[in-house]
């Protein structure tokens, strides 16, 4: 257990539909606290899950699940090592594009009808107000990634560049998958409901509503960029590890994954 105090509070200028965490920086490691459910353990298992593909190991973040003491509350959440070098900052692509054309990337890309066409959009804008080249592989990865483990919040204020000072910039790794894994248990995805029914009814956000579209688009004007070789050992291995969340809370991820292998299979080695 750690315990964090107010001063080490930080608030971040990314907006999420689901919701602001608390957020503590504690030395060189960033600490979030869940806000709408499991989002830590969603954290965790999405990274740890990811060591079983073959991205790199700097095109991620690894979260660990945590228990955090915070003025007399003992809070459930997760921590991850601070990935910005000094002097580097954190810019969202949304950001970006509101500073450099006053106004939203985001509804740019949704006045678009076809969806590949939103994603060809998306590319090359970033590829523009960056100067760097193969955006398509990266928006692949991401969107590959969203879909597996049902990432609902990937909209563009939640897709970043890391800018040096400098002013160059480089891919962030991809990071903030609390979102993923019906982790809302408040609102959207009580837990008691029936997994599959509530599977159906999560939506993606990045230049569709529907993870499949999605990904579609991407492979087929990127090609599939990213396989995976986890099993049902792998998931109850990574989840029995866990000693913050409770049982029923595991099961369901559980049962969220294995059916999300099963629909995905081809993504699999």
């Amino acid at each position: 257990m750690i315990e964090l105090s107010e001063k080490e509070i930080r608030a971040e200028n990314r907006k999420s539909s689901k919701g602001n965490q608390l957020k503590w920086l504690h030395g060189d490691t960033w600490y979030k606290a869940d806000y709408a459910g499991y989002e830590g353990l969603a954290e965790y298992a999405v990274s740890q899950l990811l060591l079983y593909s073959n991205l790199q190991s700097s095109e991620f973040v690894i979260y660990q699940t945590e228990e955090i003491r915070y003025r007399r509350q003992i809070l459930k959440g997760c921590s991850s090592r601070n990935f910005l070098p000094a002097g580097d900052q954190l810019l969202t692509l949304e950001r970006m594009f509101q500073n450099a054309c006053g106004e939203s990337l985001y509804k740019m890309v949704f006045r678009i009808r076809d969806v590949k066409e939103r994603l060809k959009f998306l590319v090359e804008m970033t590829e523009r107000m960056t100067g760097k080249k193969e955006a398509g592989q990266y928006f692949a990865k991401i969107l590959t990634v969203d879909a597996l483990f049902l990432n609902e919040d990937r909209h563009l204020h939640n897709v970043a560049m890391i800018e040096d000072p400098g002013g160059s910039y480089e891919y962030c790794p991809i990071f903030d998958n609390g979102a993923s894994l019906l982790s809302d248990t408040t609102l959207d995805y009580p837990m008691g409901g029936d997994v599959y029914e509530l599977i159906g009814e999560v939506q993606s956000k990045t230049v569709s509503s529907d993870f499949d579209e999605q990904l579609d688009a991407a492979e087929e004007l990127y090609g599939q960029v990213l396989r995976f070789t986890f099993g049902e050992r792998e998931i109850r291995e990574i989840l029995e590890q866990d000693e913050c969340y409770e049982k029923a809370v595991k099961d369901r991820v559980f049962e969220v994954l294995m059916s999300q292998r099963r629909k995905y299979s081809y993504l699999f080695a």
